[in-house]
């Protein structure tokens, strides 16, 4: 324990001290506050005591949990013996008045947290009696005044036996069952019964049962092991996973603590030191979270991920945070207890096999697989452990031949790679077979995602590529990467499988039609997306360190000078197709020509796009969306135009005149006269950056207009999964951050916007908006919305004044850190400045940012918005009031001194 028993709670002096002073009492009636009076001193007492000492051995969880139940069996004791003795004393109790308690659950199995329930069980021989009755109401009433959260049932030994064989809950808890006070004899009663008449003979319909349990609740906890936020308790590869396995040892073994599970041969010595360290992990991040919380608590949020990595030593190191290394480790304990319960339940498969699926194998067709192996229960086996290890490739072989035959991996092959993984060594990874073998993984059999991720699982694939291993578990501390980088990479090649299995031909139609064309190196592009976050985890920019790794791991797979010099290019430019879609105007020909500059050829911008589109799959649900599909493929389009038609076409008067051309068409039946006037009010940029709808709308509302009104237009735009929102006025200045600022104050979020002014001084502004949960407005609210936005552009609110209760960042999001950054390119356009700035988000920043460049006379021509998460760049299109570039040094420094001062002013707020 903790700290020595006396220290914590020393049951008979507190019952004698009790005792005395309720019999000094002159009135019975205060013998109840009395006791809860000490008891709770007790407690208080007890429970500082163990936070202290905790804080001071943050890792000894094993040694809390034990103490924590020390002390409620010793709280439950004393209560006992008042009711029994001082409050309710019987002085010949007859064999009906026997009672026992016990405690069931995580608390029978002396496992608690600081905040833990208290499951009780008040035993009796037969129907429960008065004298029982009132001994179990006065206990449950002090314990409930001590704050304790108690749940009870009183029940006989034939009741255990009967709900225990209805309800697979109350078996369970049963089976955890431990005796605090009470008559001994009835406690041995129920113990033998249970196993007579209960647990003996239903092994395999408990086994059932429990492992139903255990995918419902995956199910509901996310359904993988690296959720950005997981469940300690809950969650796959958590604290509920490990007390699953001992329970079924339990039940079928009647062992009495964990360490049973070896001899009764369903554990190793190794596996179970394993088992150890992750159940002490797991409960080291489960008390700290109770003790920061003050109250039951097992989700790992965000904001609590960075206290519990501060609580239990964790550091900043080496360009990662301590909260990464954390979830670092919190996740290969977590994947450890995957591996722990795969052997464990294929142990069980084996002595307690269903003959329904043996039947079933007797009918389907074996595969017959390689020498050395066997197929055992649909499962590849060692044929002989030791002529398996002779042979170092079968190290590899073993997943291969999994993914050629179909069949699973047997946990003893598991174990015998595990145990051995020293044997990969260079002599192997420079074998010509083994680099064969590894390649067909990737390429030939169709579905490589399911042998990454089990030779991931097992060590393999950080073995046989040491440059990986870094990189395994690691944590990306923000809400944009829903994975760690290991499984974003296994995502990736995963999504790049079910493109060449046709299976994604509606949702990634370009991406599709690449490689159905076949003129894609296969290699070149499994591999680069296998290495393109290799570099993850370092101070170092991770595209050029990934570069140079790729550098020395591409030739070592097998691949030729070519093939190497275009996998070290894709990993080092693996952004760039995603930034410059995202980040920049894709309208400005200049956009387009420097990113083909980069790309040089069509061959490589085929395999960027594949790959760029894989990446964003890959980093989580959702996280791929019309608005991106949109971007990318005009990128592309306009990019392949380029490449083959020469660079020369890609200007201003070719695509404005297309454009003229599309409007004029859609416009058939005005008149020319009005036709006329459209077509020559605007200037070049606004026939480049705008898609001829979009145009049309501008058209038909800027016929007409007083100088006086403003017109609004509120549009669904499903293919780039948001709501269009059109604005036609008088322009005058700051008109883009009024328009902003009114988008801001009804909960619109902004995802792109583009502002044009008309030789004849009307503003035509466009953005693209989505609501709180990043979807399309629906229809039926934009009239409202349109009316709330009028009343903001009329003045009739002010969006700084009514922002300021609604820009702040939710708790659990605050402890994620973006250093801002501001950049101020004069190449990327050829008559704008482009000012980025990379920093937090929060809602009202937009208003912000260009609040503060509308002070400064600067005219703000586009914005485009790419968000990450919490991360959020802002590019912004400007010219200053002259209509020039700011080329001046001075004037970029001071400008960004006061954007810099207008963040933090609104982080100030947010975090308010």
């Amino acid at each position: 324990m903790l700290l020595p028993g006396v220290e914590i709670i020393d049951p008979r002096a507190l019952f004698a001290t009790i005792s005395a002073e309720i019999a000094a009492e002159p009135d019975a009636r205060n013998g109840r506050a009395l006791a809860v009076r000490h008891l709770a001193q007790a407690k208080t007492a007890a429970n500082a005591a163990l936070a202290a000492a905790f804080s001071l051995r943050p890792l000894e969880a094993r040694a809390l949990t034990r103490a924590q139940s020390y002390l409620t069996d010793g709280l439950v004791t004393v209560t006992f013996d008042l009711a029994r003795q001082i409050f309710h004393p019987l002085p010949t109790p007859t064999e009906a008045e026997r009672l026992a308690v016990l405690a069931v659950g995580g608390y029978g199995r002396a496992e608690m947290a600081p905040f833990s329930d208290v499951d009780l069980l008040f035993l009796t021989p037969w129907k429960i009696t008065p004298w029982a009755e009132s001994v179990i109401e006065t206990m449950l009433y002090i314990l409930w005044d001590l704050k304790l959260k108690v749940g009870h049932s009183s029940r006989t030994v034939r009741d255990c036996v009967r709900l225990g064989r209805e309800d697979i809950t109350i078996r369970t808890a049963l089976l955890e069952s431990r005796m605090i006070a009470g008559d001994h004899f009835l406690v041995r009663e129920l113990d033998d019964t249970l196993w007579a008449e209960l647990f003996r003979n239903s092994g395999p319909e408990f086994i059932d049962a429990k492992l139903k349990e255990r995918a419902e609740r995956h199910k509901r906890q996310g359904g993988q092991r690296y959720v950005l936020e997981p469940n300690v308790k809950e969650g796959k590869g958590g604290l509920r996973d490990l007390q699953t396995l001992y329970w079924i040892g339990k039940y079928l073994n009647r062992v009495s603590d964990p360490a049973g599970l070896v001899s009764a041969g369903l554990f190793t010595q190794e596996e179970f030191a394993t088992f150890n360290r992750a159940e002490n992990f797991l409960w080291a991040v489960r008390c700290h979270l109770h003790y920061i919380c003050k109250r039951a608590m097992d989700q790992l949020t965000f904001d609590l991920q960075v206290e519990v990595a501060a609580r239990m030593g964790y550091h900043d190191s080496g360009g990662r945070r301590a909260v990464e290394v954390f979830m670092q480790d919190y996740f290969r304990h977590a994947t450890r207890v995957g591996e722990l319960t795969r052997v464990f339940l294929t142990q069980l498969e084996a002595r307690h096999a269903k003959p329904e699926a043996n039947l079933i194998g007797m009918f389907r067709r074996r595969k017959k697989v390689h020498p050395g192996l066997k197929a055992v229960q649909g499962r590849i086996d060692a044929a002989d452990p030791k002529k398996f290890l002779n042979d170092k490739l079968n190290m590899l072989r073993v997943f291969e031949e999994a993914l050629r035959t179909g069949y699973l991996i047997h946990p003893n092959v598991m174990r015998i790679i595990a145990a051995n993984l020293h044997l990969i060594d260079d002599e192997l990874r420079e074998n010509p077979e083994a680099l064969r073998i590894f390649l067909d993984l990737l390429l030939k059999h169709g579905n490589p995602e399911r042998a990454l991720r089990r030779m991931n699982e097992l060590g393999v694939l950080g073995a046989f590529i040491p440059e990986f291993e870094p990189i395994v578990a690691m944590m990306q501390f923000n809400v944009y990467h829903h994975y760690t980088v290991d499984e974003h990479i296994i995502q990736c090649i995963s999504t790049l499988a079910q493109i060449e299995r046709g299976e994604l031909v509606e949702e990634l139609p370009l991406c599709s039609s690449i490689l159905k064309d076949g003129h894609v190196n296969r290699r070149v592009l499994y591999v680069a997306l296998l290495l393109h976050d290799i570099g993850k985890g370092r101070p170092e920019d991770h595209s050029i360190l990934g570069a140079q790794i790729a550098r020395r791991v591409a030739p070592r797979l097998g691949l030729n000078d070519e093939e190497c010099e275009t996998v070290e290019w894709l990993v080092r430019y693996h952004l760039l197709m995603s930034d410059m879609a995202q980040k920049r105007d894709i309208g400005d020909p200049r956009t387009v020509r420097d990113f083909a500059k980069a790309v040089r050829t069509r061959k490589r911008l085929d395999l960027l796009t594949v790959l760029t589109v894989c990446d964003i799959r890959g980093v989580g649900p959702n996280t791929w969306n019309n608005w991106k599909a949109v971007l990318i493929r005009q990128l592309y389009q306009h990019t392949a135009e380029a490449l083959e038609g020469g660079l020369e076409n890609v200007n201003r008067e070719r695509r404005e005149n297309e454009a003229k051309r599309h409007l004029r068409e859609a416009l058939s039946d005005w008149e020319a006269k009005d036709l006329r006037v459209e077509l020559g009010r605007h200037y070049p940029p606004y026939w480049q950056g705008l898609m001829t709808e979009t145009q049309a709308t501008f058209a038909r509302m800027l016929r007409g207009l007083p100088e006086n009104e403003i017109r609004i237009d509120l549009h669904p735009d499903p293919a780039r999964d948001a709501t269009r929102a059109c604005f036609a006025l008088a322009d005058h200045p700051g008109i883009f951050s009024r328009l902003a600022g009114a988008l801001a104050l009804v909960g619109a979020n902004v995802v792109d916007a583009r502002t044009y002014t008309s030789k004849d001084g009307y503003a035509t502004a466009v953005f693209w908006i989505q609501d709180s949960d990043g979807h399309p407005y629906e229809v039926a609210r934009l009239p409202r919305l349109s009316q709330m936005i009028d009343k903001t552009l009329k003045g009739e609110v002010r969006p700084r004044q009514a922002l300021a209760d609604r820009d702040k960042v939710k708790k659990r999001e605050r402890e994620f850190r973006f250093p801002t950054h501001i950049t101020f390119d004069n190449e990327g356009s050829e008559i704008y400045t482009i000012i980025e700035v990379d920093t937090r988000d929060r809602p009202g920043l937009l208003y912000d940012l260009t609040r503060t460049l509308a002070a400064n006379n600067i005219y703000i021509a586009s914005a485009v918005i790419a968000t990450f998460g919490a991360q959020v760049v802002d590019a912004f299109y400007v010219k200053d009031m002259f209509g020039l570039k700011l080329h001046q040094k001075h004037r970029q420094e001071a400008l960004e001194k006061k954007l810099r001062q207008a963040i933090a002013e609104g982080a100030e707020r947010a975090q308010a």
